[in-house]
């Protein structure tokens, strides 16, 4: 993979007075104002037969010197979906720094000689949210690179920085436990505990034959699947899967002939013993063998690690969590923040750490936002409009502001907004949320004057999905202010 771009460490602080003051005068503000929908807005609303109580919306210059053009329930705390990740990834940057980064320590216990270690193999996760297969290759390569192709004792996972009090079911949120997005967070996560399976028909064998990444210790996984004629339609349904068995994978049905190549990605059965499945079977696709056994442990006392693998920087790290709204490597950020600043690797510690730096860092003149996880795929997490507007407003005059605004959706361009436009032509910085009761966005707005605005815009109850159309509307509206 291409080396990420490292940017110098940059000055994290402001003047508290330059940040908070102006957030004090904007929520004057907001309480000061009239409250009224633009009329585009409001058409949207009715259309969609969302009631207007049932949103809040916010539209404010950016360097908080005016008051808010509009402001409409912005008290009311709302459930903002993954919007949450703004403030995940903003308090990160201002606590940790844009060229923050996660080490992977690997320990070799033991002698090497002619290829083979005679001892045991650590590695140790400390919570890195980006070792994805292709960087867990290059772990393992290093691995080879001290002259190890044999383990003789044990390949051990260390997963002890992470509490095991952050393990859930990954079914509980919506009954979906195979969905990768409900992976839960791990000290070690290898792939968001995913397998992605390749379906590639040939038709002349009248089978489909199937690889997946990454190949699973201990797990059988068959080779093929036979081609079966129809539409291709809802092909992963006529595939008939059976992943109940963690120890196998079977396919009770076929692929429709009239499918070309398809892949499936799922997240695996048995989560806590993926890493474990997971090195092991790259370890021996790369020729690397191991004697004993692949288990989980404890780095010993005192041993010094061989190398230390490092993630991506912060920066980028954010780019995938507010871009395409990946929720296990927003609550690895989470929990990182507890780890980092509290010592602690558990969701308490982190909301502790992250309540601290709200009142510290964007005052006490609205209320703190209620954190579960810090990824929004929660039915507590709670934050008002004002509350996040303002936040907007103190990270726009942050010296990390650059870093948090391209990790942002762009409107049209990238991202959960690459296929939404703004009939105006303008551009936008945005974060989108969506559960089944919450929907919105929030973020920057260029206008056409020249000004830049944060906007918040968040629907709660049934029919929140259908506000789509008008927070678009509000968008627009926002953009056309010359």
């Amino acid at each position: 993979m291409p080396l990420a771009f490292r940017r110098a460490a940059c000055a994290l602080t402001l003047p508290l007075v330059s940040l908070l003051a102006p957030a004090a005068a904007f929520a004057q503000q907001v309480q000061a104002l009239p409250q009224a929908l633009p009329t585009q807005v409001d058409a949207a609303l009715a259309r969609a037969k969302v009631p207007r109580e049932s949103v809040t919306m916010l539209v404010a210059e950016a360097d908080g010197t005016r008051a808010p053009r509009l402001a409409w329930r912005t008290q009311v705390p709302v459930n903002p979906a993954s919007i949450m990740k703004l403030v995940t990834t903003y308090a990160a940057l201002d606590m940790l720094g844009a060229a923050y980064n996660w080490t992977t320590p690997v320990y070799v216990e033991g002698t090497v000689a002619n290829g083979v270690l005679n001892g045991n193999l650590y590695i140790k996760g400390q919570g890195d949210p980006k070792l994805v297969l292709e960087r867990v290759w290059l772990l393992l390569r290093h691995v080879q690179g001290l002259g190890i192709t044999t383990v003789s004792g044990d390949i051990v996972i260390d997963r002890s920085a992470f509490e095991t009090t952050v393990e859930g079911d990954p079914g509980a949120f919506d009954g979906e436990p195979l969905r990768p997005y409900n992976a839960s967070p791990d000290a070690l996560l290898v792939n968001f505990k995913s397998v992605n399976m390749t379906f590639a028909p040939d038709r002349a064998g009248q089978i489909a034959r199937v690889s997946y990444e990454p190949p699973l210790a201990s797990v059988a996984m068959p080779q093929t699947v036979p081609l079966v004629p129809g539409e291709c339609g809802d092909w992963r349904t006529g595939l008939r899967a059976d992943f109940s068995d963690v120890n196998r994978i079977r396919f009770n049905g076929g692929l429709p002939a009239s499918c070309g190549e398809k892949s499936w990605a799922v997240a695996y059965g048995d989560p806590r013993t993926y890493a474990l499945r997971a090195i092991g079977g790259m370890w021996a696709e790369m020729g690397g063998r191991v004697s004993g056994q692949m288990r989980e442990g404890r780095v010993p006392a005192g041993l010094k690690p061989a190398f230390e693998f490092e993630s991506p920087p912060l920066a980028e790290v954010i780019r995938d969590i507010n871009k395409y709204s990946n929720n296990v490597m927003a609550q690895q950020l989470f929990l990182t923040i507890g780890l980092t600043q509290k010592n602690r690797g558990t969701f308490e510690a982190s909301r502790t750490a992250l309540g601290q730096w709200w009142r510290d860092r964007i005052g006490t003149g609205e209320a703190t936002p209620v954190f579960e996880n810090g990824s929004g795929l929660s039915r507590d997490e709670r934050i008002s409009a004002a509350a996040l507007g303002k936040m907007l407003q103190v990270a726009w005059r942050s010296p990390v502001m650059p870093e948090l605004m391209s990790s942002l959706p762009a409107m049209g361009v990238d991202g959960t907004l690459k296929r939404r436009t703004l009939r105006s032509g303008g551009s936008a910085h945005l974060k989108t949320g969506t559960l089944r009761d919450a929907s919105g966005v929030a973020g920057f707005v260029d206008g056409a004057s020249g000004r830049r605005y944060v906007l918040v815009a968040i629907a709660n109850g049934e029919n929140a999905g259908a506000a789509r159309a008008a927070f678009d509307a509000l968008v627009d509206w926002a953009s056309q202010d010359n």
